[in-house]
């Protein structure tokens, strides 16, 4: 009976664990997601009640047994496992209760089943790795010495750290080379560019296609920026891509995180050996970015043969996220020294949980911001110059434009103004 106990209670303190955790995602989940936590956390506290049941029955068989004999409940072992989880759990209820136990249960898992599918994923492809082709090819024949000679001088130092932590496939002197191709392509472009705007006039607002008329030395002064400018934006447009591309990355990773750090204090709980817990993630649909840093974690042991801490160390220094690698970091160096995982993955969660929140409302305080800009730029703003246009057409003042040019401007500049703000917002508006 004190075994039975025992499972009762590991099963107990996980279903609270994950009560727990579902409660502080409630908390920042959006109203359609909330309704399905809130059945989730139902369910689950059903399912620790009717576990709770049977312990009395349990207890009653340790120690000395009574003079009179008590009636006894019948119980019965219910064996189930959770989803995402290679563990089985078993449990001792009464026979009564067996029924709808099993019923709570599948409640919960179908719904923990669908709050993932609301979350759309791309079928995932793989490809072996094969030497470069078409362009990269080429690069590589044309500029591969030339760039492996500045790469030894130390050039580009920065740049291969950077093509690490944005996940490009491409090898570091294949993208140097890639770098010199595409400038010396830019450089012929712009030259040709160059030639054909000084002995010919373009005009985008009509089209319009002519020889030049006018003195050529002026026409020269207008144009004379552009072989050198478009080779140089060219160079640094690509040379900074891997950055962006990092930035990007990192963002959505972050996204992810929290939520992932909650699947792993739940999993944790459980007493799972710590390789298993990022075997979990990483095949786990639920976070497409992060896993493919959890990956790298798993190909560290799995193909170098690193133990799990230098794994988690060597991984820290490539990984985008910056709050990816303070996890890697700590997770590393509470395995290290013999720490609890679950403590830490369930402070980690919490903290990740409050930056949650402080971005969450950051964005919406930008929001109620320019919203109160949009209202005097769009709405009160345009007002004012028709208003003002009315008094110039009624004194008859001439300003070079007329009442339909200047109605034609304003509107516009008014169409200007929104796709401004619906790209910035759409550029700060967070995905999660």
């Amino acid at each position: 009976m004190i075994e039975e106990l025992k499972r009762n209670i590991d099963v107990e303190i996980e279903m609270l664990r994950e009560i727990s955790n579902y409660s502080r995602r409630l908390t920042v989940a959006p109203p359609a997601e909330q309704r399905l936590i809130e059945n989730v956390l139902a369910s689950l506290q059903n399912s620790l009640k009717i576990i709770n049941q049977s312990i009395p029955s349990l207890l009653s068989g340790i120690g000395p047994q009574p003079l009179t004999k008590p009636i006894s409940i019948p119980l019965e072992k219910v064996t189930f496992r959770k989803a995402d989880t290679p563990l089985i759990s078993t449990v001792v209820v009464q026979r009564s209760t067996r029924d709808k136990l099993l019923n709570e249960l599948s409640i919960s898992e179908g719904v923990i089943k669908k709050l993932k599918r609301k979350h759309r994923f791309e079928k995932e492809s793989y490809e072996e790795f094969k030497g470069a082709r078409g362009y990269f090819r080429i690069a590589n024949k044309m500029f591969q010495q030339t760039a492996v000679k500045w790469i030894k001088k130390g050039y580009f130092q920065g740049l291969s750290i950077e093509i690490k932590k944005a996940n490009i496939e491409i090898l570091f002197e294949t993208y140097v080379s890639m770098i010199f191709l595409t400038t010396f392509i830019a450089i012929f472009f712009s030259l040709f560019l160059t030639v054909f705007l000084l002995f010919f006039s373009v005009s985008l607002i009509s089209p319009y296609l002519g020889l030049y008329t006018g003195e050529y030395l002026v026409r020269l002064s207008h144009i004379i920026w552009i072989p050198f400018v478009v080779p140089v934006a060219t160079f640094f447009a690509i040379y900074f891509y891997p950055s962006t591309e990092k930035s990007s990355l990192a963002k959505r990773i972050d996204q992810e995180l929290p939520f992932a750090v909650i699947h792993m204090s739940a999993i944790s709980g459980s007493g799972i050996e710590p390789t298993e817990i990022f075997k979990i993630i990483g095949l786990n649909r639920e976070y497409p970015y992060l896993r493919r840093e959890i990956r790298k974690v798993l190909n560290q042991i799995n193909l170098y043969g690193y133990d799990l801490v230098t794994a988690l160390n060597n991984v820290a220094k490539a990984t985008p996220s910056a709050k990816l690698a303070e996890v890697f970091s700590g997770l590393g160096t509470t395995i290290h020294s013999g720490g609890s995982l679950g403590e830490y993955f369930e402070r980690r969660s919490e903290t990740l949980l409050n930056e949650y929140r402080v971005d969450r409302e950051k964005f919406t305080k930008i929001a109620e911001t320019f919203m109160d800009i949009y209202i005097s730029a769009v709405i009160a703003a345009p007002m004012i110059l028709m208003l003002l246009l009315v008094m110039i057409g009624v004194s008859g003042i001439n300003i070079g434009f007329s009442p339909l040019q200047m109605t034609a401007l304003i509107i516009v500049i008014i169409a200007l103004i929104n796709i401004l703000f619906i790209g910035f917002l759409q550029i700060k508006q967070p995905t999660y």
